[in-house]
């Protein structure tokens, strides 16, 4: 990686997530400076990846290349009104915001400049480094699009949008969707308990069988999904039977209108912030 210095500002999970992704791929940690009022969040950040910490916002802003806003959509305005009380020039720096519902231009507008912009959408499995994220950039150059590409390759797969609003639809497919997986594990583990299985034996049947599912598409990525699905249903058996009921009772069309409401929450937050 090249020797850019990055700046996470807020070290939650994910900014955890990205560090110790970068650092286990070979990144000098002493060009990684993070951020956090939680004196306890940067003595662990630093103790595990020996990146640099600082409470000081403004002076991880002066010392980086490139600039992570890791803090809550809400939080946004008071952070970026500060760097342009700082004094500090950030014309020629990046920005990434990894906050949802704030655009680049809603962005540009509370730093007060037309700064390099680079929005990331990621989803939680970066944590494992399974990760997805949707990138969308606005200015940056082509060493500095190399660059993050790089960085969140250390939590798993990258994908570039060609426009603004498809980051929207990261969050519907990506984003969130590990919740809906979730959901889903939830309902057959309640099942589970209730055909007799205890707690624990539940939980390990149904996370063993996702598991599985996972990695026979992973291993498979020449057969469709419908494919791999339609290979484990024989005609006229019991996983048939079940999957027609969940086709009759609409599983698709639940799936892609929760969807759609994932993408109009994210369009109204973009209208509220």
């Amino acid at each position: 990686m090249s020797d850019k210095k990055i700046a996470f500002i807020g070290t939650g999970n994910m900014s955890y997530a990205i560090i110790g992704g970068m650092v286990k791929n070979g990144f000098n940690a002493s060009n990684i400076i993070a951020t956090n009022r939680n004196q306890e969040k940067l003595e662990k950040v630093a103790f595990d990846f020996k990146v640099q910490t600082t409470s000081d916002n403004n002076e991880a802003l002066r010392d980086a290349d490139v600039i992570v806003l890791s803090v809550k959509p809400q939080m946004m305005g008071d952070l970026c009104k500060s760097f342009q009380e700082s004094g500090v020039d950030f014309s020629d720096k990046l920005f990434i915001s990894v906050a949802a519902g704030l655009t680049v231009k809603r962005l540009r507008e509370m730093l007060g400049q037309d700064v390099k912009m680079v929005r990331c959408m990621p989803n939680t499995p970066s944590l494992l480094g399974r990760g997805v994220s949707g990138l969308y950039g606005a200015g940056e150059t082509q060493s500095e699009h190399e660059f993050v590409q790089q960085v969140f390759e250390c939590t798993g797969i990258v994908v570039w949008v060609e426009k603004e609003s498809q980051i929207n639809d990261i969050i519907a497919v990506t984003g969130s969707s590990p919740a809906y997986f979730f959901l889903f594990m939830e309902a057959i583990e309640e099942k589970a308990k209730a055909l007799g299985f205890n707690d624990e034996d539940a939980r390990r049947l149904v996370q063993q069988t996702a598991l599985g599912a996972a990695e026979m598409a992973l291993s498979q990525p020449d057969i469709s999904i419908s494919q791999l699905r339609s290979n484990v249903t024989s005609k006229g058996g019991t996983t048939h039977a079940a999957v027609e009921h969940l086709k009759d009772e609409g599983l698709t069309k639940t799936v892609g209108d929760a969807m759609d409401a994932c993408i109009a929450r994210a369009e109204q937050m973009e209208k509220e912030l």
